[in-house]
């Protein structure tokens, strides 16, 4: 066997191992890339508290400035005593569209309806563990 051929068999693991990767890259992105970027609407100010559900330091600051880019007033930032897998909006002033539409921004989160006039917020936001912050360009 001459020594050129198994470079070229090396050379051609190296490339087709590669070019898996390159295409599971793309899919990964492509797949991210289907959550609708919601917006809140231009005509309303929509109130949202934005309570971190997980151990993740940091989370719900994340989120708030994830919404605010977004249109919406967050007037409200903490931590939540519940620790949550996944996020949950919750509608608290009874308009059902607005906590669809901040769902919708925070990547199809489920919705759930509990009005509570004490609070001075529209929805609340309870950021879980799967929620990923988007990739934010580096500015040194």
């Amino acid at each position: 066997m001459k020594p050129g051929w198994w470079v070229a068999g090396l050379l051609g693991v190296v490339v087709l191992g590669a070019g898996g990767w390159y295409w599971r890259e793309r899919a990964e992105a492509a797949h991210a890339i289907r959550v609708p970027d919601a917006t809140a609407p231009d005509s309303v100010r929509i109130r949202v508290q934005v309570l971190n559900a997980t151990h993740v330091n940091g989370l719900a600051r994340r989120a708030t400035f994830y919404l605010r880019d977004h249109g919406y007033d967050v007037v409200l930032i903490g931590n939540s005593p519940d620790q949550h897998d996944s996020t949950v909006v919750i509608d608290r002033s009874g308009h059902p569209r607005w906590a669809a539409d901040v769902a919708r921004t925070m990547g199809n989160a489920r919705v759930e309806a509990q009005p509570d006039s004490t609070l001075y917020v529209d929805v609340t936001v309870l950021v879980g563990r799967s929620w990923r912050p988007p990739a934010r360009p580096f500015y040194p």
